[in-house]
């Protein structure tokens, strides 16, 4: 038997070996490894759901509430917030403690303002790189961008003990946030613990360029092992606080759901004592791990299983009879193809290099990818924000979802993208080959995506070739804006669409903005949103703000993801909430019902 083959199976048998020493283990596998445990550094969705796991935000997202709301978690209260949203003021509770960790020298480490302070100000660090310093920047946090700009200038490293007007501790447990500009949702940023979670000086100093290895937080679990893009392996945290389980059952949930709900109620969190993700990027062995009960709870089922595990969009009565649960959700996301505005071929703002961009999208059949690779699990995209999304509705229609091959055609040959030597294939209209290189990955679902690919480009006479890495080094050289075309996902941590329609700001390049769309229109359109009240008004300029990305397309936007996640029958209290993403301090695991070893 072939390695590649062998490999989940042995991961899956180090992952059951750790178990041994945990009385309530939770396990299940992500799609894509990660990058690491920085919240600075990183920007995937996988991290930072481990990040959340291990850091604190001062808020988070209750568990069962619909409309989704925030609440305080490491906050004493809802922070106070200026009347002309410029000015928050947190107050975080005392005796709250981080992890034990080498770097505190053997003494106990009280969470506390400064903390958060230091936290924020890393992402204006040049040293570290932030991929979601523009989350800051927008806002124009007073004095920090001006101090960043300053020392670089200098080539001074960054000093965090200068003090500045817009982000002070006011004493141990207060800290404060003064913007430059009015920003009415401002605030929920700090529900993002993967992004903005506190960290310690003297853990960021003692561990220096290792820190994404180290994460040291106060939140219920603290690092136990990592094998890189194979385990991540999480433990109760000895320190983490006082906090009983109160959550209400959201208003959908079957009867079963709401009884585990019930039967929580007072129970300590987190309630299970380990997390085992292991990464396993190909769907089968993903899907049949689950099935074989090696693994409790199952994130996205596979399209591929689809038919197999829910069948017309129920599940599946031999699945049923095992007791296993699951839940449908639409995603608070969008999967886009993006064109580098700054590569020869496809990037541009000239009249033919727009012209390009939109025959290809054109080209695209989305109703054949719904149907063949995403197996009905995924709706048509109009632009970048969903329509669960303030900004996004079902109502709102653009050329984006259109299939009209014989229209690319016809622009293509209207901009000289002909077949200047006979050979079939379009060229250049200044003369040369047209070829686009797309970045993908080697697991069976991007094959499947760039086979769809390959065949509307066919049908227009457009030549295309794949670059296949892994999706970290696929990020990686993305950030660096060295890939020409490249199919991404991009995920909301609040149920607003700002970031979304940042996707074509200038001022998110390299992180939102993979496209690197610099459209001064575009960006007066997506300020003048950011400091609108929610209503009518910012909802239109939503609109027109995603019609302008549609109309200059740096991007295909593809679709938006429906899952289906499935847990077993020992897994009590799943609920899954878009914005809450360590779930697993939730769950509960019935041990009396776990299957015994044949």
């Amino acid at each position: 038997m072939k390695l590649h083959v062998l490999l989940p199976a042995l991961l899956l048998a180090c992952a059951a070996q750790a178990s041994l020493a945990a009385d309530k283990v939770v396990r299940f596998a992500f799609r894509v490894a990660e990058t690491g445990f920085d919240p600075v550094q990183t920007t995937d969705t996988y991290s930072k759901a481990v990040l959340a796991g291990i850091l604190d935000a001062p808020l988070e997202y209750d568990l069962g509430a619909r409309p989704f709301r925030m609440r305080p978690a490491t906050a004493a209260g809802m922070p106070e917030i200026s009347a002309d949203f410029k000015t928050l003021t947190f107050r975080i509770r005392p005796g709250i403690y981080f992890a034990d960790d080498p770097a505190f020298k053997g003494k106990k480490r009280e969470l506390v303002a400064q903390d958060y302070v230091y936290s924020l100000k890393r992402h204006y660090d040049p040293r570290w790189k932030s991929g979601n310093l523009y989350l800051l920047e927008n806002a124009q946090i007073l004095g920090l961008s001006e101090l960043r700009r300053e020392l670089m200038a200098a080539k001074k490293p960054f000093d965090y003990d200068r003090e500045v007007e817009g982000l002070r501790a006011l004493d141990r447990y207060t800290f404060q946030i003064k913007l430059g500009t009015p920003d009415p949702r401002f605030i929920q940023n700090f529900s993002d613990a993967g992004t903005f979670g506190a960290v310690a000086r003297e853990v960021v100093e003692f561990y220096g360029d290792k820190i994404m290895e180290h994460p040291v937080g106060t939140n219920a679990f603290r690092l136990k092992a990592w094998r890189r893009s194979s385990l991540i392996v999480l433990e109760k945290n000895p320190n983490f606080r006082e906090m009983r389980y109160a959550e209400v059952a959201p208003p959908d949930a079957d009867a079963r759901l709401r009884a585990e709900v019930a039967a929580l109620q007072g129970s300590r969190l987190p309630l299970v004592d380990r997390v085992e993700i292991s990464i396993i990027e190909e769907s089968q062995p993903r899907w049949l791990a689950f099935v074989r009960g090696e693994f409790d709870v199952i994130e996205e089922v596979p399209a591929d299983f689809a038919g197999e595990a829910m069948p017309r969009g129920q599940l599946a009565p031999h699945l049923a009879k095992r007791g296993i649960h699951m839940q449908r959700y639409p995603r608070v996301d969008v999967a886009v193809s993006y064109f580098n505005m700054e590569d020869p071929v496809v990037g541009g703002y000239t009249p033919d290099k727009i012209a390009l961009r939109r025959a290809i999208n054109l080209a695209v059949d989305l109703d054949k990818e719904i149907r063949l690779v995403r197996r009905g699990q995924a709706v048509k995209s109009q632009g970048p924000v969903p329509p669960i999304a303030f900004g996004g509705s079902t109502e709102f229609k653009t050329e984006m979802s259109e299939f009209d091959p014989a229209r690319a055609k016809a622009l293509l040959d209207l901009y000289g993208y002909v077949d200047k030597d006979g050979d079939g294939w379009r060229d250049l209209p200044g003369g040369g080959p047209l070829v686009l290189e797309y970045a993908t990955q080697p697991d069976a679902q991007s094959r499947q995506l760039v086979e769809q690919w390959q065949k509307n480009m066919d049908a227009i006479g457009i030549r295309m070739k794949f670059k296949v890495a892994k999706w970290p080094e696929n990020l990686k050289a993305s950030t660096a804006a060295k890939l020409q075309m490249w199919g991404v996902g991009w995920v909301g941590t609040t149920p607003d669409g700002d970031t979304f329609v940042a996707m074509g700001s200038s001022k998110a390049k390299g992180a939102a903005n993979r496209s690197r769309f610099d459209l001064p229109a575009y960006e007066a359109l997506y300020d003048r949103q950011k400091s609108l009240p929610d209503g009518p008004e910012r909802q239109a300029v939503m609109q027109d703000a995603q019609r302008l990305l549609v109309a200059y397309a740096p991007y295909k936007f593809h679709v938006h993801r429906i899952w289906t996640d499935m847990a077993q029958p020992w897994v009590k209290g799943y609920v899954r909430n878009l914005f809450v993403r360590d779930f697993w301090k939730y769950v509960d695991i019935d041990t009396a019902a776990l299957p015994r070893p044949q």
